[in-house]
């Protein structure tokens, strides 16, 4: 592993050799200073540390016919944004990871399961972190991601059935259907070992959007909306699933759009 460059971002694979250990003293040193002081470093850092995704094989297809320029392109493009709102437990992150990386100076020994990056103890806050994940995905997403045809009426039916069964969630495409937005497929992605079903969309005045559904037994919870990755999120759930919409609307329209949704599913 080459040095670290001093002040500088350092790359996912800097930061996940650091996960696994596999840093020198110096950089693991240097890489602990850039979480503690760097909101983009510790925000890189959570996300590295947590996300569960498939991202490489659910972009397959997309990988295999792009040229690696403009895929390199697209990733040096997207924005690091801050999340609008704080997470809910009681130490901030910022405090949590400068706590951590106090910690390393001090030669206190922490592994990495401490910090549950493999999801095997129980997480501060499941839910903000799935759709903390959902929105790192969906920041990859153009027009282009979405432009092949949607399929006919018996196609999306079939796509629905399937998701469905996965979540034991009754879905048809009036059910998930939206006003002045195309849907162009659904199918289900792996979050934590547990299905996710992403159901795209194309807005054509905002780009795109998806509904995204877990599983939960956290019960019922009226909407909420904050701001992930440059997109409003809309997110509730029922007693047995969690919802959420982005997208890149303004936040009345996400919240009309889910209102929708919302209607047609509790039908």
């Amino acid at each position: 592993m080459s040095e670290l460059n001093k002040g500088n971002m350092p790359s996912d694979e800097q930061l996940t050799a650091f996960i696994d250990g596999e840093l020198d003293a110096s950089d693991r040193q240097r890489i602990e200073r850039l979480i503690a002081a760097d909101e983009r470093v510790a925000e890189r850092f959570d996300l590295l540390s947590r996300s569960a995704l498939p991202f490489r094989e659910a972009f397959e297809p997309l990988l295999a016919e792009a040229p690696s320029a403009r895929l390199n392109a697209m990733l040096a493009a997207i924005p690091t944004v801050e999340e609008s709102k704080p997470r809910s437990f009681g130490v901030g992150r910022r405090g949590f990871l400068a706590a951590v990386a106090a910690s390393f100076v001090a030669a206190i020994a922490i592994d990495r399961f401490a910090i549950d990056i493999d999801h095997r103890f129980s997480k501060p806050d499941e839910d903000a972190e799935w759709r903390a994940v959902v929105a790192e995905y969906l920041s990859l997403y153009t027009a282009d991601t979405l432009s092949a045809p949607a399929g006919d009426r018996a196609q999306q039916v079939a796509q629905l059935n399937e998701v469905g069964t996965k979540l034991d969630l009754s879905l048809a495409p009036e059910t998930v259907a939206m006003s002045g937005v195309e849907f162009k497929r659904a199918q289900i992605l792996n979050y934590d070992n547990k299905p996710l079903a992403q159901i795209a969309y194309l807005d054509p005045q905002t780009g795109p959007m998806a509904l995204c559904i877990v599983q939960s037994v956290k019960g019922a919870a009226a909407p909420d909306m904050e701001s992930r990755r440059g997109m409003n999120v809309v997110y509730w759930s029922s007693a047995t699933h969690a919802f959420m919409l982005i997208g890149h609307a303004p936040i009345d329209r996400m919240q009309q759009l889910a209102d929708d949704v919302r209607a047609h599913l509790l039908a």
